[in-house]
């Protein structure tokens, strides 16, 4: 039973990733970022943050992910609550990639220059 839990869970994740196009964009950027944290070779601390933040990023993706299905799923015709809600779950995933990137220019800027 546990183990049929973290295989739905893993086929959401991999739901996500072959129908959302975003989360293609965003698992491209954490590549390019765990490859460039093993080239300079970054402190533990500078792992965790990035790690960190790559964590909320993607997983902040798929929640909003969830949100857009679930709205989908209860009206197809337009609403203004439902604009709202999957406008605000992605304004928050917005958010949290806004901070990543420039918590990316901290750590790799001085590597880097």
């Amino acid at each position: 039973m546990k183990w049929k839990r973290f295989l739905d869970a893993w086929a959401g994740i991999v739901v996500a990733v072959k129908e959302e196009a975003h989360m293609k964009i965003h698992l491209l950027a954490a590549f390019v970022a765990v490859s460039l944290a093993f080239m300079f070779r970054l402190s533990v601390q500078e792992w965790l943050v990035l790690l960190i933040v790559i964590a909320l990023v993607i997983s902040l993706e798929l929640i909003n992910t969830a949100i857009e299905r679930a709205v989908d799923l209860v009206t197809e015709e337009f609403h203004p609550l439902a604009k709202a809600a999957k406008d605000i779950a992605a304004g928050a995933v917005l958010v949290a990639a806004v901070i990543a990137a420039i918590v990316g220019a901290i750590i790799f800027l001085p590597y880097i220059i």
